[in-house]
């Protein structure tokens, strides 16, 4: 072997002893947890119990930091301009997809920008209404949306998000006309149905809870393809008259993209083991959510393929902002 030949190789090995030695130390600092939206609602609730019990198993501070507006995209683009070195994270949800699937502008791209990490846990959306609101099933709902002589108002946690498109698929299979009222997060939408600013809302059982408990906020029906085990009495949407409504809810976690695939091993092995622990699995299934704990690789593909969803949904209906 030649002298050139023999320091490429020792190079080589160099540098893999750097990695891993590198891993190894991983983390030698707190760390960031992006959420894109506002405390209280159902991704922030889910990236802090996680987060927590990540924290626990690292021996390190992880910290929440909620950053709101533009449905999420100026959390998006702060996460994929950081370092790419396993210190800042970001929960991205199945709201992204749609988003970026209409929306012209977006200022990252979900499959070049992010290192996915592993898919946090699935969930549908529940159908709600206000207490006050004369309607127990998806069907009065629509008959009252068409009696009355203002349009009913919803809310969601930004523009092109899944909770606004959820209720544009409603209206356009319903053939009604609904007002959407967007938010910079969930909890704050849910403020609002508390309050009877709105009429209803397609909200995630973890946040919504506590409200259908105490009786301000009436479930309706599941967006899913499937009930909830949560609520297994309450019809999905398609079985209230409307076959083929699905609306599928998701929680991943990601990092800057060309972060070192073993950091990306590192946090993907901590943050499954933080979602098998008996006390955030039981506190998920309790709050009507199903820990997910997949490949890097498998929710990559589910981002790619809920993009070319929603694509050609948004082209075949020409659904816009």
């Amino acid at each position: 072997m030649s002298n050139s030949s023999l320091a490429i190789v020792l190079g080589v090995a160099a540098c893999a002893a750097c990695a891993a030695a590198s891993a190894q130390q991983f983390p030698s600092k707190p760390l960031r947890w992006i959420v894109p939206f506002a405390a209280g609602g159902g991704a922030d609730l889910t990236t802090r119990l996680v987060a927590q019990r990540v924290s626990e198993q690292l021996g390190q501070q992880i910290v929440a930091d909620n950053r709101l507006g533009a449905s999420g995209n100026i959390a998006a683009e702060l996460a994929a301009r950081a370092a790419p070195d396993g210190y800042t994270l970001i929960t991205i949800t199945a709201s992204y997809a749609p988003n970026h699937a209409i929306m012209e502008r977006v200022p990252v791209d979900l499959e070049k920008d992010f290192s996915y990490i592993t898919q946090l846990t699935t969930q549908p959306y529940i159908l709600l209404v206000n207490a006050s609101v004369p309607a127990k099933t998806v069907k009065e709902l629509v008959e009252l949306a068409r009696r009355a002589p203002r349009p009913l108002s919803y809310g969601s946690s930004g523009v092109a998000t899944l909770q606004h498109l959820a209720g544009v698929m409603l209206g356009s299979m319903s053939g009604t006309e609904f007002v959407h009222v967007p938010y910079k997060g969930g909890a704050l939408a849910i403020t609002d149905i508390v309050g009877g600013r709105l009429q209803f809302f397609f909200g995630v059982i973890l946040s919504s809870m506590p409200h259908i408990k105490s009786g301000k906020l009436i479930p309706l029906a599941v967006t899913s393809t499937k009930r909830s085990r949560s609520f297994p009495d309450l019809p999905t949407i398609a079985e209230s008259g409307y076959p083929g409504y699905v609306v599928d809810n998701w929680y991943s976690v990601a990092a800057p993209a060309r972060t070192p695939s073993a950091t990306i091993s590192r946090l993907h092995t901590e943050v499954v083991r933080a979602l098998k622990s008996p006390e955030v699995e039981q506190r998920l299934r309790t709050d009507g959510s199903e820990p997910a704990g997949i490949s890097p690789q498998e929710i990559s593909a589910i981002v790619r393929n809920d993009l070319q969803r929603w694509r050609k949904y948004v082209k075949q209906t020409g659904i816009g902002v």
